[in-house]
């Protein structure tokens, strides 16, 4: 409302002939647009700077919740492994592990799992395969 008003006030006397009014008039306006582009750009920059901290402040707390989390979940966690061979082409994971990798006998490199827990061997006349095998268990 005081806007509107000045600006009224400084339109009608730059209508009018005084030079010393219309000077006064445009600096008075020039104050009150700056004081007003102050005020806003002011309150942005605190309203900005509160939001950044919450946020930062959740963040951090989400952060170490989840670290916490997940240190707690893993010292509970054992992986355990075993050797496991086989005559021919194939070597059986025992139940409940996985293969994490095979090895073949004649110097034969190429191997292929087979239904989650079967090493197989995929040259011809292989004597033996051997399969590591994996579980991940989870203790008190």
């Amino acid at each position: 409302m005081f806007l509107v008003q000045t600006r009224m006030v400084c339109q009608n006397t730059l209508e009018s002939k005084s030079l010393l009014l219309k000077e006064f008039c445009i600096t008075k306006m020039k104050k009150l647009f700056i004081f007003l582009l102050f005020t806003l750009l002011l309150s942005e920059k605190y309203a900005n700077a509160q939001t950044c901290e919450i946020d930062s402040v959740i963040e951090l707390k989400t952060k170490n919740l989840i670290a916490s989390a997940v240190s707690s979940a893993l010292s509970k966690m054992q992986l355990t492994c075993q050797s496991v061979s086989g005559q021919g082409a194939f070597a059986v994971c025992p139940s409940g592990f996985i293969p994490t990798s095979c090895a073949c006998g004649m110097a034969c490199g190429s191997w292929d799992i087979r239904q989650n827990s079967v090493c197989h061997c995929q040259c011809a006349r292989i004597d033996w395969t051997s399969a590591r095998c994996c579980k991940i268990s989870v203790g008190s």
